[in-house]
């Protein structure tokens, strides 16, 4: 049985913001700690975040489970939330693919349904994918699949991230994105108050929060760009898939709502749920997103 350690502290008013009865600890992960929450018993349900925020962007989503028969896991990316913080050049698609599959592989589970979104998406189905355990069930949520189209124009986001200089002072110095999550929501008071301040409290310290520039930067900008050959993989995965696949899409997303029509082409047999949300729709639409992940876990019985 895998050793789990104790996780990090948590200041009362951010603990107060979960779940009751939320169980959290960090595992080994090739001689990093990788953090976890988890709450619930029954079958496996791993929900993988994006930049830069942590498992905390499923507490909506695991308190409209309360009563499933679910065992809802949570990770941190390593350089994100509660998880050890790794040097900026060791943030790559197959690094955090093999840290997290190392994570689950801890877990020794036997079947599992996997819950993504943003850079969560590849590097969450690569994980699963290559993990011990059976893969049921998909839920996919605001991300994308494979290498960017040859016209596809960078977003102003990540055109930044590859500014010299600028990008450090914005993203390291300032705190962007986290200082602006709101900002790609449909409904921007989704994140705000004590909400904005919960995804800012990993990341405050600046001499250790490189994960959202590192993040932005593994976005391909050139053909020859090195996360583009797990990208390729990560699609043909997902296109070569034979479980059930939910799709569930915040629409007003100004980073990645338009790839939805890619989704669609990716995975034409999927179940399709779009709604009015931005970016972190589980901020916004969490009963949705949990009725696509009873519906994975009901088709993958």
């Amino acid at each position: 049985m895998t050793r789990r350690l104790p996780a990090a502290q948590l200041p009362p008013w951010l603990e107060a913001m979960l779940p009751a009865g939320i169980e959290r600890y960090r595992i080994d992960v090739g001689g990093r700690l990788m953090a976890f929450m988890e709450i619930g018993q029954g079958r496996p349900v791993v929900m993988v975040h994006g930049n830069p925020t942590w498992g905390f962007l499923y507490r909506r989503v695991a308190q409209a489970l309360a009563g499933d028969d679910m065992r809802l896991i949570m990770p941190d990316l390593l350089g994100l939330g509660l998880s050890d913080r790794i040097e900026i050049d060791e943030h790559t698609v197959s690094n955090h693919v093999r840290w997290l599959r190392l994570g689950l592989d801890a877990l020794e589970l036997d079947r599992m349904v996997v819950v993504v979104q943003d850079w969560g998406g590849p590097i969450g189905v690569l994980a699963a994918c290559d993990a011990r355990a059976h893969l049921d069930a998909m839920v996919v949520m605001n991300t994308g699949f494979g290498p960017p189209k040859k016209d596809l124009k960078p977003t102003l986001f990540h055109r930044i991230s590859h500014l010299p200089v600028v990008s450090e002072i914005l993203f390291r110095g300032l705190g962007f994105p986290q200082i602006g999550l709101g900002m790609a929501q449909g409904d921007r008071s989704s994140i705000r108050g004590k909400v904005s301040r919960a995804y800012r409290y990993p990341l405050r310290d600046r001499r250790t929060n490189n994960a959202p520039l590192a993040l932005a930067r593994m976005v391909p900008n050139h053909p020859d760009h090195p996360s583009i050959p797990q990208l390729r993989r990560s699609q043909e995965e997902l296109e070569s898939f034979a479980g059930p696949v939910a799709l569930v899409w915040g629409t007003r997303d100004p980073i990645l709502g338009r790839l939805i029509h890619r989704l669609k082409r990716q995975r034409p047999d999927a179940r399709v749920t779009e709604t009015e949300a931005g970016h972190f729709l589980q901020e916004e639409v969490p009963g949705e997103i949990a009725e696509a992940i009873r519906w994975a876990v009901a088709e993958s019985a």
